[in-house]
C-alpha cells in the first residue's frame, strides 16, 4: 500500500498536503478515535471528581490509596487500564491499516472490542461485581488476539 493512501495525500495538489477526510476513516480507525475520547473524557472526569475531593478537605494522599469503594480510586484504575491497552489496540490499527487488512470480520472484531472495553470501564466506575469486568475483559481479549493473528495472516 503506498505511503500516500496511508496519509492521505490529496493528488489534486501534487501529493504534498495531507488531507485526511471523514470518508476516509475505516472502523478501526474510527474505533481509535472513540478509544482515545473515551480515555480523555476519563481523565476529565478523574480530575472533577479529585477537584471536588480536595474541595470536600480530602487529601492528595488519597488520589493512590487502593480502595474498592472509592469512586476515585475506581477511575484512577479506569484510567490506568484504558492506558495499558490503548497501546495494543494501536498497534493492531497500524498492523491491519498498513497491510490493508479489512472486511466484515474486522470490522465485527473492532465493535465488539470497542463495546466490551467502554463497558469494562462502566462496570469499574459503577463498582459492579468483578465478576462482570472479568468477563468483559476475557471478550477484549479474545478479540484483540482474533485481530491480531488476522493483521499477521
Amino acid at each position: 500500500m503506498p505511503i500516500e493512501h496511508i496519509v492521505g495525500m490529496s493528488s489534486t495538489l501534487n501529493g504534498k498536503v495531507p488531507t485526511l477526510l471523514l470518508s476516509d476513516m475505516t472502523v478501526p480507525l474510527w474505533g481509535l478515535a472513540i478509544f482515545i475520547l473515551w480515555t480523555i473524557f476519563i481523565v476529565l472526569l478523574l480530575l472533577a471528581v479529585r477537584i471536588r475531593h480536595l474541595a470536600a478537605g480530602g487529601s492528595v494522599k488519597d488520589f493512590g490509596t487502593p480502595n474498592d469503594e472509592s469512586l476515585l480510586w475506581r477511575l484512577f484504575r479506569v484510567h490506568a487500564n484504558l492506558i495499558e491497552n490503548l497501546p495494543l489496540y494501536l498497534g493492531v490499527v497500524f498492523l491491519l491499516t498498513v497491510r490493508g487488512i479489512s472486511g466484515t470480520t474486522i470490522d465485527v472484531l473492532i465493535v465488539v472490542y470497542i463495546g466490551f472495553r467502554l463497558l469494562h470501564s462502566l462496570i469499574h466506575i459503577a463498582g459492579l461485581n468483578p465478576k462482570f469486568r472479568l468477563f468483559s475483559l476475557v471478550i477484549q481479549f479474545s478479540c484483540l488476539v482474533a485481530l491480531t493473528v488476522l493483521a499477521l495472516l
